[in-house]
């Protein structure tokens, strides 16, 4: 069983100076996909596109740009979960889950484990005179596959904050921020949601955990975070961390510790080869793990030569991929 997950980076149908049409786009991202021959493929960024029927009040969207670059692959049947807002898919960065095999059950969460936080910015320009709500800006997608001996798969994909610093108000003109404590504010608050995503995430797995002690589970997708950093240390629950032995069969493995050090990167910046796409599975799935890879051979510097790494058809992500003998 092969095991994915790629952040195709802003699918979506129009072009313009900055960006590729869906059409330069379908040839070359079917061929990733082709190449991925998954069995389970976790996206991120796949964007709605609104139908007919849409209106500000009652939003009415469909998946069509990707169901056109999985037209005529394995996936175009493949059963499908995805992220949604008044029942149908957001607008932008939504998460989808394909699967060969049923999906039993799909359920999403943001700020359902964890209530808002509250927060007063600092250097808001005019101050906030009072703590205003902090929420996460994309939903935790979390699917129950049933496998063919019958046991059940738990699929979480995410998609945590980006590394951009978060809007202060009366803090930035464009792309520029007028002080660098403005920024710096910004950047915590980003680093805020990030981890508080991986933190819900970590609570819906020990709930998992809780209703059964051998559960399969695949925690996947752009964490924008590297190895050792919080969010990943967050959810991972390693014994070094909890100093509680019984808490070993708990504990989430990254399947990144099988790649060589030379190919374990999924993102460039700057010529800075960076992991920020990951998989994290239980112990039981462990026993079954075979091997894992990076297939980025063809991925480009998404900081350079461009302003807008937009230009570029490819994804500024390259697909990870888990091998399984199950």
């Amino acid at each position: 069983m092969r095991i994915a997950t790629f952040n195709v980076e802003n699918l979506d149908t129009p072009a313009d100076e900055t960006n590729p049409s869906l059409n330069q786009r379908v040839p070359i991202l079917k061929a990733a996909f082709e190449r991925i021959n998954a069995d389970i493929i976790c996206l991120q960024e796949v964007h709605g596109q609104e139908t007919s029927a849409h209106t500000s009040h009652n939003p009415s969207r469909v998946l069509s740009a990707l169901d056109t670059v999985l037209a005529g692959t394995q996936y175009e049947h493949y059963h499908r979960a995805f992220t949604k807002t008044q029942n149908t898919p957001y607008d932008k960065r939504n998460l989808v889950i394909l699967s060969k095999f049923e999906i039993e059950a799909e359920y999403q969460y943001r700020n359902d484990h964890i209530a808002k936080l509250s927060y007063r910015k600092v250097t808001a320009n005019p101050p906030e005179m009072e703590a205003k709500d902090l929420s996460w800006e994309r939903p935790i997608l979390h699917a129950k596959l049933l496998l063919p001996d019958g046991s059940k798969l738990h699929m979480i994909n995410l998609h945590l904050k980006s590394r951009l610093a978060s809007k202060v108000a009366g803090q930035k003109n464009g792309f520029s921020w007028h002080s660098a404590a403005g920024w710096a504010e910004g950047y915590f608050l980003s680093s805020i949601k990030r981890v508080g995503q991986a933190l819900e995430t970590r609570i819906l797995v020990d709930q998992i955990f809780d209703a059964d002690p051998d559960a399969k589970i695949v925690v996947c997708g752009d964490f924008n975070a590297a190895p050792g950093e919080v969010p990943i240390e967050a959810m991972t629950g390693a014994v070094e961390n909890t100093n509680n032995l019984n808490l070993r069969d708990r504990v989430l493995i990254s399947c990144s510790r099988n790649i060589a050090d030379s190919t374990k990167f999924s993102h460039l910046h700057h010529g800075q080869k960076n992991l920020l796409d990951h998989m994290l599975i239980s112990q039981s799935l462990l026993t079954c793990f075979i091997s894992a890879e990076i297939h980025n051979e063809n991925l480009h510097d998404e900081s350079l030569p461009f302003s807008y790494d937009s230009k570029y058809p490819e994804s500024d992500h390259a697909p990870f991929i888990a091998t399984f003998n199950l």
